[in-house]
């Protein structure tokens, strides 16, 4: 902290890192990790890090396994760190003379902030979610945790560290079906009734979520595969490039050929393949289900035939390489002219459940020297997840105006999109 601080406001910083980390109610349920080296080393790695994913080993049947040893493949992901937000103000002379009004316009605005964080947190869930649990009802409680959870136990997700966000409107429903007065005498009715709260259901820890994002109605009909071998995807750990330097690859997606008879398909539509079961990611039982799909990206076409990026990628075996194995996440590829199904048939509120590490939460770092002629009030961390909060002043001579800025960073990344979901009610 610079010189010249005034002591009432390094007392108001702390409010604000302290009213800050209150707000992060969705950051706080994500998996945390810290850069390695300082601000020097995050520079000169572009504010760019790959993350691993879990490992899934292979598993052969017999004695002799003289055939079956082979190297390791860790696949990994790239989480950008550069996502900036600043609230910038200017106030008069005359304005200054009013400290606790200026104290409060920044402790709001430290909340602002935090919304922000808790928006992007959010989008990176929903925008990743590949697990999707369509209901044709409203909210119900119970058996709609008791799906999501079922979706992702017969997947091999682990029974522990499971969140839920629901929109304000379906979250209240949820309450509102516990609250009736066939369940009122259990403590989670009474509070649902009283205070429409509710914790915990089916290993799932509940939360209202304040922010809303909207997953359209899919328009397209009659889409079908095209591609005339089968679509499978083989992991690979890193590709090389003319000189033989590796270079790491994102194993999250897969392109696929369509065609679409009337419509136009788009980014968010949610997905089944006929044919293409999901498997538990361990001992690659079938689990009797059709696996989920989403597209995340248009990359030709759209209506008639196209080209689209889906998450997560066809991982079927096919091609018997040990990568596929140990990664195998369907019972099939898909054949050529197999149907595609889109499950988001009503456009509703995206309710994300995830597991813990399914994402991560990665504090920035910048620099602001006081040497080079800022007046750095303060700087510091949110208590609980190590954000970045500086709060910067500097003033003007010539009207006896200053200028005041709080400023945060950091990055958020979809580590295994195979562990998030996304819950649409009132499907058709």
């Amino acid at each position: 902290m610079a010189v010249n601080t005034a002591k009432n406001e390094l007392v108001a910083f702390d409010d604000m890192l302290e009213g800050f980390d209150d707000m992060l109610v969705i950051a706080q349920e994500v998996e945390k990790y810290n850069l390695p080296g300082g601000p020097a080393a995050h520079q000169r790695m572009n504010d760019k890090i790959w993350r691993p994913q879990p490992y899934i080993p292979a598993v052969y049947d017999g004695f002799d396994q003289t055939a079956n040893f082979g190297s390791i493949t860790q696949l990994s992901v790239p989480v950008s760190v550069g996502i900036h937000h600043s609230t910038p103000v200017t106030y008069s002379a005359k304005d200054g003379r009013d400290k606790a009004n200026i104290d409060r316009y920044f402790r709001d605005a430290a909340l602002s902030l935090a919304s922000k964080v808790n928006l992007r947190v959010f989008d990176v869930a929903a925008n990743w979610a590949t697990l999707v649990s369509k209901r044709t009802v409203a909210a119900t409680g119970f058996d709609d945790l008791a799906e999501m959870g079922a979706i992702m136990v017969e997947q091999g997700v682990p029974n522990f560290d499971k969140k839920a966000f629901y929109s304000a409107r379906d979250y209240l429903k949820m309450a509102g079906q516990i609250a009736k007065p066939q369940t009122s005498d259990s403590p989670l009715a009474r509070s649902a009734y009283e205070r429409a709260y509710v914790k915990s259901i089916g290993n799932f820890d509940l939360f209202e979520n304040d922010q809303i994002k909207l997953v359209s109605a899919a328009t397209a009909t009659g889409v079908t595969i095209t591609n005339t071998q089968p679509l499978y995807y083989t992991p690979v750990a890193a590709t090389f490039d003319v000189d033989g330097n590796p270079t790491n690859v994102d194993n999250r997606t897969q392109l696929i050929s369509i065609a679409v008879t009337s419509g136009t398909v788009k980014v968010g539509d949610a997905l089944t393949i006929a044919g293409v079961n999901s498997v538990h990611h361990i001992s690659k039982q079938d689990t009797g289900q059709p696996k989920t799909f989403r597209i995340v990206q248009i990359v030709s076409g759209g209506g008639g035939t196209g080209t689209v990026r889906i998450s997560p990628p066809i991982i079927s075996g096919t091609g018997g390489t040990r990568p596929e194995l140990e990664y195998k996440n369907v019972t099939a590829a898909p054949a050529n002219g197999a149907n595609i199904t889109f499950l988001n048939t009503v456009t509703a509120p995206a309710n994300v459940f995830f597991h813990k590490r399914a994402i991560e939460l990665i504090p920035g770092t910048y620099a602001v020297d006081p040497g080079d002629g800022w007046n750095v009030v303060a700087r510091g961390t949110t208590p609980k997840l190590g954000l970045p909060i500086t709060y910067t002043r500097q003033g003007n001579i010539n009207d006896l105006s200053a200028k005041a800025r709080l400023d945060i960073d950091y990055g958020v990344g979809a580590v295994q999109p195979e562990m998030i979901g996304l819950q649409l009610f009132s499907q058709t």
